[in-house]
């Protein structure tokens, strides 16, 4: 890993979906997250950084400094005993060490050892304690560019589960949740202040880039359908605490639909403008899809 990066930034991306759900809601059995207000969709933080949590796995599984706290199937128990069989020190129950050096060095671990705490940050206080930090990267929830229409398709299965179930029925029927086409914005942020507590370097930067960009070859499934990452924008400060307000720099960022008259079913359904001459003195942009 080189050096912990020193300069802020910002990034807008686009990704869509075709015939898919990109993010189905369990209070809505598992209908496509909707604002209720305006009827665009939603597709959360949480699910966005799984999928860049599962690109590093595939990539990077295996070298050291690049193992994934939050996975499936992990017991984070186990996951924040590994900092105290490394280092040597005897856990206790909830309890940080006494020694406020050890304490130290037990979230130093965690940071070096864990790509995604490194990255997002973690609260690692369970009942082996290993502290709590702050990530510099952090995603706000995507939102599609025009109001979608969730759509439930109708199957047919074949096979029954049971063979009692053989004697009385030849079929059964199911659901199926499905966006016909959306496009989705999110916004990101970099802070190069927050990571000089994780360790967050410049590879550990340009490995993330490069799960926003490829994360959605890897996370194929018969439910989220065709999705792709469309464009990717990053807004590059010269200074570490940044010289200008993000929300500034998202403005210069507009989607618009061609044709407004019929409902949108393609990525060339719509213009992506970038107001370059928008851009104050001091940030660079980094087109990176």
């Amino acid at each position: 890993m080189s050096n912990i990066i020193q300069n802020r930034y910002e990034f807008v991306m686009l990704f869509d979906v075709e015939n898919g759900n990109p993010n189905g809601d369990p209070d809505a059995g598992n209908l496509p997250r909707i604002d209720p207000e305006t009827s665009h969709g939603l597709v959360t933080d949480v699910c966005l950084k799984r999928k860049i949590r599962n690109y590093v796995a595939a990539v990077k599984g295996g070298e050291e400094g690049y193992d994934i706290y939050v996975r499936e199937g992990a017991v984070l128990n186990a996951q924040n005993r590994k900092a105290y069989n490394a280092l040597g020190i005897e856990p206790i129950e909830k309890k940080l060490p006494k020694k406020e050096e050890d304490a130290r060095r037990l979230t130093a671990f965690m940071c070096h050892h864990f790509f995604d705490i490194r990255a997002f940050g973690a609260v690692m206080t369970t009942e082996i304690n290993c502290g709590q930090v702050r990530g510099p990267v952090q995603l706000g929830f995507a939102r599609s560019i025009d109001p979608i229409v969730p759509q439930e398709i109708t199957i047919t299965r074949v096979a029954v589960t049971s063979e009692k179930d053989a004697e009385r029925k030849d079929r059964e029927m199911g659901r199926k949740h499905i966006v016909p086409y959306g496009l989705y914005r999110v916004e990101g942020y970099v802070s190069a202040c927050l990571a000089e507590k994780t360790g967050f370097s410049e590879d550990d930067l340009e490995l993330l880039w490069e799960a926003l960009t490829n994360m959605f070859d890897h996370d194929r499934s018969a439910a989220r359908g065709k999705m792709g990452t469309r464009r990717l924008i990053v807004f590059r400060h010269e200074s570490k605490l940044g010289n200008v307000p993000a929300h500034r720099l998202f403005e210069c960022v507009s989607v618009r639909r061609e044709d407004a008259s019929r409902p949108p079913r393609s990525y060339q359904d719509y213009k992506v403008d970038l107001n370059i001459a928008g851009i104050p003195a001091g940030v660079q942009i980094i087109e990176k899809v």
